[in-house]
């Protein structure tokens, strides 16, 4: 019998990717997908993404969608009340949850946080592409089929003609030696619009780039409702 997994899900190239690699797996069977949303505007913190969009990827994924509502200038106990309500949903829902994976590659301060979080309340944390080789994984993903474009910038590591771009390998050609090719470090994030973890793939229409906060270059995606 297959253990439960409860998978964060930004919308982004490495969330995919962890959902992908763990339906590789025949011990663990990912039930469902929980977001962080901005409720001030609608989209999913860090990343931007629309909730439309953010929709459309959990239904092309085929897994049901759990969301945690947060205020654009929350703390971190304001977070991790979100994340400790969203979490008993989920354990309500599934009784025997009580895993959740991340899609976090070698950040260890930030995995650790997590362990520590979420210990607090009885759940354990999976990091299913943790520690792996950046340069490799983001060519594995581009060969393995996952489509995803830069959708947010931070201008203070990443100039902002970079916003918009596809994650590709005219993009790790074009990268500062500095930015991680896969952005861990927070240079860029991305919006994944098709790959083995989609049925379908998802037609998004490029819209404006916005700088907010004076910092991040935000780039819109919307769904193409003429496709």
């Amino acid at each position: 019998m297959r253990m439960p997994v409860l998978l964060a899900w930004s919308g982004g190239k490495d969330a995919a990717w962890a959902l992908h690699t763990l339906r590789q797996r025949d011990d663990v069977e990912v039930v469902g997908l929980l977001t962080t949303i901005t409720e001030d505007y609608d989209r999913v913190a860090m990343q931007g993404i629309r909730r439309t969009v953010l929709q459309a990827q959990a239904r092309a994924a085929g897994l049901p969608l759990i969301e945690a509502m947060i205020a654009a200038r929350c703390t971190n106990d304001d977070y991790e009340r979100a994340m400790a309500e969203a979490l008993a949903r989920a354990a309500q829902r599934w009784p025997t949850l009580r895993t959740m994976a991340f899609g976090d590659l070698f950040l260890e301060d930030i995995r650790a946080y997590r362990v520590q979080n979420l210990s607090k309340i009885g759940w354990d944390v999976m990091t299913p592409l943790f520690g792996a080789d950046t340069g490799a994984l983001a060519r594995e993903m581009v060969d393995g089929g996952l489509r995803a474009h830069l959708c947010c910038v931070d201008t203070q590591q990443l100039d902002t003609r970079f916003a918009g771009h596809a994650f590709d390998a005219a993009l790790w050609d074009a990268l500062p030696a500095h930015v991680d090719p896969c952005g861990e470090n927070g240079e860029f994030h991305t919006c994944v619009s098709a790959g083995p973890m989609f049925d379908t793939p998802l037609a998004l229409v490029q819209g404006d780039t916005e700088l907010r906060d004076g910092r991040f270059a935000f780039t819109d995606y919307v769904l193409d409702t003429a496709s």
